[in-house]
């Protein structure tokens, strides 16, 4: 249970600091940022291998560069089922998506937890 709570502060974190980073991401206060960071995990196990799966001969015809867009896609439908956490076109939600993962990235190997 612990990393689970380490594992959603990080994801409440990076989204916070995406917001500050990248143009036409909002996130109104931490509360909203937290209520995302489930709702963003939620739509990354639930929806996100259902568009995988229907857009894999798209995606090894890009040679896996339009997961990108299916990223900003979730990020998009997150945006819309979270209040306070708005953004604002597909491109902050694509410029977002690489920037959060970024940030994510760095955050967990700065706490050092082990997946």
């Amino acid at each position: 249970m612990p990393e689970f709570l380490i594992t959603w502060l990080i994801a409440t974190v990076a989204l916070m600091v995406t917001a500050y980073i990248v143009p036409g991401f909002f996130v109104a206060n931490i509360i909203s940022a937290a209520i995302a960071s489930v709702i963003l995990g939620l739509v990354n196990a639930i929806i996100k291998p259902l568009l995988v799966v229907l857009t894999l001969p798209l995606t090894l015809l890009t040679f896996g560069l339009f997961l990108f867009v299916i990223n900003a896609i979730v990020i998009l439908l997150a945006g819309r089922l979270t209040p306070g956490f708005v953004v604002s076109g597909f491109v902050p939600a694509l410029v977002g998506s690489i920037v959060l993962t970024l940030i994510t990235s760095g955050l967990t190997m700065l706490v050092g937890k082990r997946s």
